[in-house]
């Protein structure tokens, strides 16, 4: 499979913004471990529309990946947003911001 640029890889996976995006259950990594910084949502709260389960309240958080650091410490900005496409938006700008140093 091509990639979006056409250079012939293999997909790895999803993508969002240039980011990997990983999911176990309701929670959801955005950005890799092999950065200084990474993106943690987790869904708390949603309701059924139709057939799918849609999004009411999500927790982002803006994470240090330093195994040596206990989780909490490892917190460097939180927030929750009202859906997945708002936190999504939100996860984006934090995680280019920090990785560009500009936290």
């Amino acid at each position: 499979m091509a990639d979006s640029k056409g250079k012939g890889k293999k997909s790895e996976g999803l993508t969002y913004k240039g980011h990997p995006l990983r999911r176990a259950g309701n929670l959801i990594y955005y950005g890799s471990m092999s950065d200084k910084y990474i993106i943690m949502m987790q869904v708390l709260e949603a309701e059924k529309k139709k057939d799918l389960d849609l999004s009411t309240k999500v927790s982002i958080q803006l994470q240090l990946t330093e195994p040596n650091l206990k989780s909490r410490d490892r917190v460097v900005k939180k927030g929750e947003k009202e859906s997945l496409y708002t936190a999504m938006d939100f996860a984006a700008v934090w995680l280019d911001r920090a990785l560009a140093g500009k936290i």
